[in-house]
């Protein structure tokens, strides 16, 4: 608790506006990292998992390019570029590593939200008349946008949470605080440049949580509310529980066995009943 307190303290001390590393200044270097290699993954993996997603070909190999991006490890990644690439390119490298950290997640949410829409929507839109290309404008991509922008939300805050690594390579942004501390062994400092960090990538996911539920189109179907552990579904009707001439056929022969000789011609008549001769 007293960590907390002196974390907070540390946080909202007047040296945090006017300091060796500013915080509107740090927080702006984040953002300027994380929406910069975000818009550069877009680039490219937006228009790379349409066309896979609106042919079909290629899935197989864009979840297993996925997948394999999304295992390497995003320190390692950025060291091993720093010293391919030179350190006097050291935020070139940086860049390269959040871009190909933030291009599996925009991949996915691209051709999965094509691949979501109902083959039927697409059919018809093409037995209208419409080209490939108007098809993919007018029909898919409003409907796969939803789920798109599920991706990017996923990228964003992969990214804002790895930009923290780029202090390592001297590139400033909010990990400079925790790597100062860490250094210094002032927790509180670490405590609060991570607590900074945390609530970035709150409001950032806030954001792109309302910037999805406003991306998705009107008149788009919903899903059904769940139901509760003790509903009940409804009952199935019968077929044989219909007001149908022949229910009533069936239930007068099982309560007069007598009246066998009953005869029907139209519905619409009345039934006349004949009585054996004895």
């Amino acid at each position: 608790m007293n960590l907390l307190l002196d974390a907070l303290g540390w946080l909202f001390s007047p040296e945090r506006l006017d300091g060796s590393n500013p915080l509107p200044r740090a927080v702006l270097i984040h953002l300027a990292y994380t929406f910069g290699a975000v818009a550069i993954a877009a680039a490219v993996a937006v228009p790379l998992g349409w066309l896979i997603g609106h042919t079909g070909r290629g899935r197989e190999l864009a979840v297993a390019a996925s997948g394999a991006a999304r295992a390497i490890p995003s320190f390692g990644l950025i060291l091993l570029l720093v010293l391919l690439l030179g350190v006097a390119r050291k935020p070139e490298a940086a860049m390269i590593a959040f871009v190909l950290l933030a291009i599996p997640s925009i991949l996915a949410g691209a051709y999965t939200g094509l691949e979501a829409i109902d083959r039927r929507t697409i059919d018809a839109g093409r037995a209208m008349g419409m080209t490939e290309w108007q098809v993919l404008w007018r029909i898919e991509a409003p409907l796969g946008l939803p789920l798109l922008v599920g991706g990017l939300r996923s990228a964003v805050l992969q990214v804002v949470a790895t930009v923290t690594l780029a202090a390592y390579v001297n590139l400033g942004g909010l990990g400079y605080d925790i790597i100062q501390g860490i250094q210094l062994r002032r927790f509180e400092q670490v405590l609060g440049g991570a607590l900074i960090v945390a609530a970035l990538a709150l409001v950032l996911d806030g954001l792109f949580a309302l910037l999805q539920r406003a991306s998705q189109p009107a008149g788009a179907p919903e899903r059904a509310p769940r139901r509760g552990r003790g509903a009940r579904d409804p009952a199935p009707r019968d077929v044989a529980s219909r007001d149908t001439p022949a229910r009533h056929i069936a239930t007068a022969d099982a309560r007069h066995p007598d009246a066998a000789g009953v005869t029907l011609t139209d519905p619409s008549t009345p039934m006349h009943t004949t009585k054996a001769e004895p």
